[in-house]
């Protein structure tokens, strides 16, 4: 529900300016470790758009453009998702595609659980290859 919320409050963000509100996680223990390392990494460009400021501020979210594209590190598992889901690949990167709403990735990695949204008029298969490749550096180190 709140990845949900989360979503309606970027989408309705797409066309404003400014700083976009997004809900940070609260990761703990090793989760919190490798979001705070995945940071860093995440490129200051994505699909064409510059990186933006979120709020409230958190090393646990990264926002491009308007917040047409967010990212939050160390959200909990996907509720719909199943043991026996297969997850799409991509760069080394297990990705979960939540059936309900089109608009949202979740990356699976043993250390932290990834959540992407990806709206407007991006393509998610060349976001997720951009951001596949640091969030599969912090896995690697598992």
């Amino acid at each position: 529900m709140r990845a949900a919320a989360v979503l309606i409050v970027l989408l309705a963000l797409a066309g404003c300016g400014g700083t976009v509100r997004v809900e940070p996680p609260a990761p703990q223990g090793e989760a919190a470790a490798a979001c705070a390392k995945l940071a860093p990494l995440l490129p200051a460009t994505l699909d064409g758009e510059e990186r933006g400021s979120s709020t409230p501020e958190s090393p646990y979210v990264a926002v491009w453009g308007t917040g047409v594209i967010a990212l939050r590190c160390g959200v909990p598992r996907p509720a719909r998702m199943a043991p026996t889901d297969r997850l799409q690949e991509v760069g080394g990167v297990g990705w979960f595609a939540d059936p309900d709403k089109p608009a949202l990735f979740t990356a699976v990695t043993d250390l932290a659980y990834v959540e992407v949204t990806v709206g407007g008029e991006h393509v998610a298969a060349e976001v997720l290859a951009d951001l596949s490749k640091p969030i599969a550096q912090i896995a690697s180190e598992a």
